[in-house]
């Protein structure tokens, strides 16, 4: 089973696959070439919102997830836009809408990453083959079982929170420290942030870890929306 970790970034995605067979990583700046590469794999975990509320503001998983991560991360999860809003032209449209439903407008943080939310909330749409094989997940949720269920003390935007992160990964794959020097040297800042790199890794590490240990979710028993996804964080 091939498997694949995908962050988004600044120019599109960063794709990382830490199997022994294939081990690579992509910069994917088109949603046809990540199409193609959520198609090339049988296993994705992807940092992007799958599954959207049609009245709810916040999802039970974004609920729980913060509880976890606790009040010094919990900025690190965006609450995605509802599904009436999520094809809105403009932010003020999606928040007016969002406003009119729940009683709150979207963040701009939530905004930003909307295109990537639609793009892949229509691949899965289209192809109900890819639910069964790209999953959503949350890098500081990995992080923090990488950390033995503990918060990493510096953020992934300060040098220490990064360099943290990137030994938690280095001490379980031989590729982390090539492809994180690799990937730095290739492309520049504009295009890919040092933290998309090692978010992107630690998809692609439990990504991999799933194909041999129990996938879970948060919330335990996840709801699907009106479309038939599945709104859950997973993680091993």
């Amino acid at each position: 089973m091939k498997t694949l970790g995908i962050d988004g970034c600044r120019v599109g995605w960063i794709a990382i696959s830490l199997d022994d067979e294939g081990a690579g990583y992509w910069l994917l700046e088109s949603d046809e070439e990540l199409k193609e590469y959520i198609e090339k794999f049988d296993r994705i975990f992807i940092d992007v919102p799958i599954g959207l509320t049609e009245e709810e503001y916040v999802r039970e998983c974004d609920d729980e997830l913060r509880d976890i991560l606790g009040p010094d991360y919990k900025a690190s999860v965006f609450n995605p836009p509802i599904r009436p809003a999520l094809h809105a032209p403009t932010y003020a449209e999606a928040s007016m809408t969002s406003y009119e439903i729940t009683g709150k407008k979207i963040s701009t943080q939530a905004w930003n990453i909307t295109p990537n939310i639609k793009t892949v909330d229509q691949f899965l749409q289209n192809d109900e083959e890819l639910q069964d094989k790209v999953f959503e997940s949350h890098p500081e949720l990995l992080f923090r079982i990488l950390n033995g269920n503990n918060s990493i003390l510096q953020k992934k935007a300060t040098k220490k929170g990064l360099r943290h992160r990137l030994k938690l990964l280095k001490d379980r794959s031989k590729y982390a420290d090539d492809f994180f020097r690799d990937i730095k040297e290739e492309y520049r800042r504009n295009q890919v942030d040092e933290d998309d790199i090692v978010d992107a890794m630690a998809l692609a590490w439990f990504a991999l870890q799933s194909t041999e240990k129990e996938l879970k979710t948060l919330p335990e028993n996840p709801p699907t929306d009106s479309t038939g996804l599945t709104m859950a964080i997973h993680y091993v």
